[in-house]
């Protein structure tokens, strides 16, 4: 009473009374019991995006009734919005290489709400999938949701970081403090200049995930099964460009060579490696936060980051840099993802690259990581944090190494003397340089100003 019979090329299957998809949707179910985590939700939105415009193309061709396309479209576009989507995509990841039984689970699923719409039966092969490939349509799944969640939302969440850290610096520009090499004191810098760091490393990141997106606006539809466009119309990848450009607002057009998106995963491994280059960025100015915020009495206490939640089940009072440890973890992820997307990259044999399920899932996710990673960073971590001046300004004023400023006059071995002696004796540097040379106070108190040591004018 809660089944009923569906049949595909190889026979008869018992699918669930209330599923929209179909046969082969359902051996897909009964095969890959293995992760039991289904597509991301961005990737199945975007395979219904390809459908739609699929559709419209192969009407606008002559190849598909209108009648026909016109319900197609409308039930992919009107299927993104519904709530309970997910419940429909049920297929998990670790499946067929090619990402057939997603391609299929798509194809089934609208054939049936069209089916309902047109009053007859709508073919989930020879309609929907008119003029595709699982090996085509897969593929430019992969670099349509990673092009749109790239320029709509990672590289928005980026320049959102930058600018924050940007007006944190410009309100911080005075304030010098002892800077570090190895983890010990070395030679003075203005907070303002180690926040400018980051954002210059953000900049370079910016620009080269922007270049990623030369080669995912060009897709592979058209190519079908091999590259060699069987089955397709004359114009399909052309017209399909067209209506996807008019759905997303976006600028893809066809590959110029239609094999290789089919054969290579070549363009998700060049993003995912920016990604990772974008984790180890966000990952150094994570642990930097965390320095400067150890503490507050026994570490630098340079910074205080926002209190957002009590930091022990037993310890009352504790509090911890919450936001960058998750960053950073979210950071790691993302590296272990390009890890996965390497691997699976390498697996194109012949005409088709046969691990597109786990890209499309390791480079979404990292993709969203990123993004969340980066906004929770700007608005939790760098936009609240306060400055501890006086403890910067207190250990400033003892760091021996400022004495490197004196090496031109009095060379580094005098120099040298002199750091250890104010070392030994826990004295200001300009104390112990005073008593140890003939330079006057205040030349002394010029030369050795952390404020000029910082290039600061």
């Amino acid at each position: 009473m809660d089944s009923r019979i569906e049949k595909d090329s190889m026979g008869e299957v018992i699918v669930p009374a209330g599923a929209l998809y179909g046969a082969q949707t359902q051996r897909a179910l009964n095969n890959f019991a293995i992760g039991g985590q289904p597509m991301p939700k961005a990737f199945i939105e975007t395979l219904l995006l390809i459908k739609a415009a699929a559709a419209r193309a192969n009407s606008q061709l002559g190849v598909l009734a209108n009648d026909c396309g016109k319900v197609i479209s409308e039930a992919a576009l009107s299927l993104r919005q519904d709530k309970a989507l997910m419940q429909h995509f049920p297929v998990d990841v670790f499946q067929t290489g090619s990402g057939t039984s997603s391609n299929m689970n798509a194809n089934e699923v609208l054939a049936r709400l069209a089916s309902e719409s047109l009053g007859r039966p709508v073919s989930a092969n020879d309609e929907v999938n008119l003029g595709q490939s699982s090996n085509d349509v897969i593929p430019s799944c992969i670099q349509v949701a990673s092009a749109s969640l790239l320029t709509k939302s990672l590289l928005p969440a980026l320049m959102h970081l930058k600018s924050c850290i940007r007006t944190k610096a410009a309100s911080v520009k005075g304030v010098v403090k002892t800077g570090r090499t190895h983890l010990m004191d070395a030679m003075p810098v203005r907070l303002s200049q180690s926040l400018e760091t980051w954002a210059s490393q953000l900049d370079a990141r910016e620009l080269q995930l922007q270049s990623q997106l030369i080669s995912l606006w060009q897709l592979p539809q058209g190519g079908t099964a091999v590259g060699t466009g069987v089955n397709a119309a004359p114009g399909f990848p052309q017209a399909f460009c067209r209506e996807l450009n008019l759905l997303t607002g976006l600028a893809f057009q066809p590959a110029p060579n239609l094999f290789t998106g089919i054969a290579s995963q070549d363009a998700a491994v060049a993003l995912s490696g920016e990604l990772k280059a974008l984790a180890v960025t966000l990952m150094k100015i994570a642990n930097d936060l965390r320095w400067m915020n150890s503490g507050p009495l026994a570490g630098l206490g340079e910074i205080r980051l926002p209190a957002l939640q009590p930091g022990s089940s037993i310890m009352p009072g504790k509090v911890n840099p919450v936001i960058p440890e998750a960053v950073a973890m979210a950071c790691a992820q993302v590296i272990g993802n390009d890890a996965c997307i390497t691997v699976a990259g390498q697996s194109g044999n012949f005409e088709l690259n046969v691990m597109l399920p786990v890209i499309a899932d390791n480079l979404l996710s990292s993709t969203a990581l990123l993004t969340n990673a980066m906004m929770a960073l700007a608005d939790k971590a760098i936009d609240g944090f306060e400055v501890c001046e006086g403890r910067m300004a207190k250990e400033l004023s003892r760091n021996p190494i400022l004495v490197t400023a004196l090496n031109p006059i009095v060379g580094y071995g005098k120099a040298a003397d002199i750091a250890k002696r104010a070392y030994a004796e826990g004295r200001p540097i300009l104390d112990v340089a005073l008593e140890m040379t003939d330079i006057d106070a205040e030349e002394l108190a010029r030369l050795l100003d952390p404020i000029r040591l910082t290039g600061q004018t």
